[in-house]
């Protein structure tokens, strides 16, 4: 068995775990980052809905400090990630029959517009009715105004990549087919056992960060002394490639709950999405389910009669949120971050956190471990750090 020291060893490489590696690097820590799979963002960070945004809808649930946050990061990724992140049309049409007054949706586009800073791309006009023949097809029956403003996308598996390959470059090592073993925390440190490809390694660390998505729980148990962790809610959501070239992106309202659901250029053909469910089995099985795809078809149909429905592609991926009695589509999706003890924690488990935040959330990660951690050189700052696409790793 190897035996090699780190500061950091991190659980998953999902946009959570590069993120968490890159900021573990640029403070100057030696960290080590182990994936399970043969390529970093394969599973939930590969299947988002491609969206940095504030979260036009937390506004409804009073989620001020996400949205904001979440903005200033849009903006931040807009300058440090140019050809990754750009900006985007969307267009929010209003008929007599939804629920969101036209008087409400003009408060929230403005409360958005100042939480971005005013920049000037954050402002939104509603567009004349003689441009709503340009709408992609969209139903005009019954449409009372269209709200148009402007939100950024990504590929969000190019966006892991990149973070990634930013960590690599200062100094993070990085191990695919690498799936954790077992791990065991004492005062000082936490020794790390895992498999890379067939051959069984080991290795210390001064602490554990568990970045593992959907696998937090199962990660968790491997852990001795086991940190206390209630079993996490595991959110399905489904997303359809339909065979259409669009150029604009459309903010619905499903008719069937009056839930946010998204139509958005992707890769020449249209993405749409998202469902949300519980889900409760194996979270390497998850798959779009009969029901789901009919929801989305539905929805789209609704607003596209004559729209082309070919499905080219499916994906489903799982979100993993604090288990609430709370309805699904009114949670927060900001950070929970489960620590082993109060003082000086050994291991720090990530719950949440959405794609356009994480290197907010990589920040607070390393601010609750720093008590266990020794002093350390800042080689870079991850707010100036200029983020471009990489093939592979």
């Amino acid at each position: 068995m190897q035996n090699d020291r780190y500061d950091i060893v991190i659980i998953g490489a999902g946009i959570n775990g590069a993120g968490v590696a890159q900021a573990a690097a640029a403070m100057g820590y030696r960290s080590l980052l182990l994936e399970k799979n043969a390529h970093p963002g394969l599973e939930t960070s590969s299947r988002s809905s491609k969206l940095i945004h504030g979260g036009l809808r937390y506004l409804e649930s009073f989620d001020l400090a996400l949205v904001r946050e979440s903005l200033h990061e849009r903006e931040l990724l807009l300058r440090l990630a140019p050809d990754l992140v750009s900006l985007q049309r969307f267009n929010i049409p209003v008929y007599s029959h939804t629920s969101r007054s036209r008087l409400a949706l003009h408060a929230g586009l403005s409360l958005y517009a100042l939480l971005s800073g005013l920049q000037k791309h954050s402002f939104y006009h509603q567009l004349k009715p003689s441009c709503w023949e340009q709408l992609e097809g969209l139903t005009t029956k019954d449409l009372k105004t269209v709200f148009q403003y402007q939100d950024a996308q990504t590929d969000d598996q190019a966006l892991t990549r990149a973070v990634l390959a930013s960590a690599i470059a200062l100094g993070a090592e990085y191990q695919c087919n690498a799936e954790m073993l077992q791990a065991e925390t004492s005062e000082h440190q936490v020794m790390i056992r895992y498999r890379h490809k067939q051959t069984e390694k080991e290795v210390s660390s001064r602490v554990l960060v568990n970045a593992s998505g959907p696998w937090l729980y199962a990660v968790n148990q491997c852990i001795s002394p086991q940190p206390d962790m209630q079993q996490p809610e595991l959110v399905q959501g489904a997303h359809l490639v339909l065979n259409k070239k669009i150029q604009q992106a459309f903010y619905m309202e499903a008719p069937q709950d009056r839930r946010a659901v998204f139509l958005l250029p992707w890769k020449g053909h249209a993405l749409l999405g998202t469902t949300e469910q519980v889900y409760q089995g194996n979270p390497a099985e998850v798959t779009v389910l009969k029901q789901e795809k009919n929801y989305l078809l539905d929805l789209y149909h609704h607003y596209f009669p004559a729209g082309d429905t070919e499905v080219i592609a499916e994906m489903a991926g799982l979100r993993v949120l604090p288990a609430s009695a709370t309805e699904i589509f009114k949670r927060s999706r900001d950070i929970v971050l489960i620590t082993d003890r109060s003082q000086k924690p050994r291991v720090v488990s990530m719950l949440g956190g959405k794609l356009t935040v994480y290197r907010k959330n990589a920040s607070r990660v390393m601010q609750c471990l720093l008590p266990s951690l020794p002093a350390s050189r800042p080689l870079a700052d991850t707010a100036k750090l200029i983020l471009s696409p990489v093939e592979r790793l």
